[in-house]
């Protein structure tokens, strides 16, 4: 064991490594700038018993009937080999598929009983061999093919992630298109923005994924659109509708984010010699350990991180916690104290909190004339 992985391990506890996914590969690029969480994934830490253990535990997460739901309405859409998905991706694409596509189910052979488990190894190598035997040639001619259940691989803080996509549609107009099957309802020609951001990143990954995957093979990476079709349901029915979402601009996040979590040893550097996270250690020296770790909280970590409630409380007293608007509009002023002091006029501040400092006392005058206009 290398002295990193021992590091890591000795961070983690004597607990394996917990393996990331999509999902939580993706909420890696939410809050790139904080070194906590960072420290926290590349170790492979349980952050939901951490949570629980040090008195915040985590509040998000998909409910049973979110689950069951997400998962008829894709059956839904792949039933009778894809016939309706391959129209819904090609129309959005303005291609004909010219005829049926061929449907390959890569996970149709994996052990009953044990998904991701004993079968991961061949699933894995039968995914490689037919994604790489249709990659794409890009002039456009070939016949459409759609392949389930794929399972890629992604290299995350020196771990090796297995992940699976929804469904890749091949050989449409020249090129792979990764294909996001979700249930949250497109009303009116819009979906909510939260959950296809969080599509778009989680797409993303797949993007990346498949592309290594080709380039390792010998073959152009760019003959994986970073145009991802997300499909769900129209309205408030089950019928199925596409769209298309661009992730280039989260694709250059998420290779940000893993080439730090690839350089370990240098976060290593700033973390102290006994920093712990192990799920079982006393809570006090785990919130000690934690503390001594900076994070970069936001009000957005609470729909990603499982440790937001813990920063959040760990930083209530700081401008950052009221979002980033308020940090930037504030820059300089580090603490809801020194904001208060400044609005009030009680000290002028530092010569760089000067814009900041006339933004507060203004605000505490319109609040001021505000609340006299209620009493008078």
């Amino acid at each position: 064991m290398t002295s990193t992985a021992q590091r890591l391990a000795e961070i983690r506890g004597d607990v394996p490594p917990r393996r990331h996914n999509a999902r939580t590969i993706a909420a890696l690029t939410g809050n790139p700038g904080c070194a906590r969480r960072a420290v926290l994934d590349s170790a492979g830490v349980d952050k939901p018993k951490l949570a629980e253990r040090v008195g915040f535990p985590a509040r998000f997460g998909q409910s049973r009937f979110a689950i069951t739901r997400g998962n008829a309405f894709e059956a839904q859409v792949k039933a009778d080999g894809g016939a309706e998905l391959l129209r819904l991706v090609a129309e959005r694409l303005g291609v004909d598929p010219g005829g049926p596509a061929t449907w390959t189910d890569l996970g149709a052979d994996d052990r009953p009983g044990q998904p991701g488990q004993p079968g991961q190894p061949d699933r894995s190598a039968r995914s490689r061999a037919a994604l790489a035997a249709a990659a794409p040639t890009g002039v456009g001619d070939d016949p459409a093919a759609l392949f389930d259940h794929p399972l890629l691989g992604l290299d995350v803080a020196g771990q090796r992630v297995h992940l699976e996509p929804d469904l890749v549609a091949a050989r449409l107009a020249g090129r792979f298109h990764v294909v996001e099957v979700k249930s949250f309802p497109v009303i009116d020609g819009q979906a909510d923005p939260g959950k296809v951001a969080a599509a778009a990143i989680q797409s993303a990954v797949y993007v990346l994924a498949l592309r290594e995957l080709l380039a390792a093979e010998g073959h152009d990476p760019e003959r994986v659109s970073s145009d991802v079709l997300l499909v769900c349901p129209r309205d408030f029915a089950n019928q199925p509708v596409a769209s298309l979402v661009d992730v280039r601009k989260q694709l250059l996040v998420l290779r940000r984010q893993l080439d730090r979590m690839a350089r370990i040893d240098d976060l290593l550097a700033e973390v102290p010699a006994g920093f712990t996270a192990e799920p079982a250690a006393d809570p006090a020296d785990l919130r000690r350990s934690l503390l001594s770790v900076p994070a970069r909280y936001a009000p957005e970590c609470l729909a990603a991180c499982e440790l937001a409630y813990f920063c959040r409380h760990a930083t209530r007293a700081e401008t950052a916690t009221l979002g980033r608007p308020v940090r930037e509009a504030l820059g300089g002023v580090a603490t809801v104290a020194e904001a208060l002091a400044l609005a009030a006029g009680e000290h002028a501040g530092e010569p760089e909190q000067a814009e900041a400092a006339a933004l507060l006392r203004a605000a505490a005058r319109l609040r001021a004339d505000a609340l006299a206009g209620q009493t008078a």
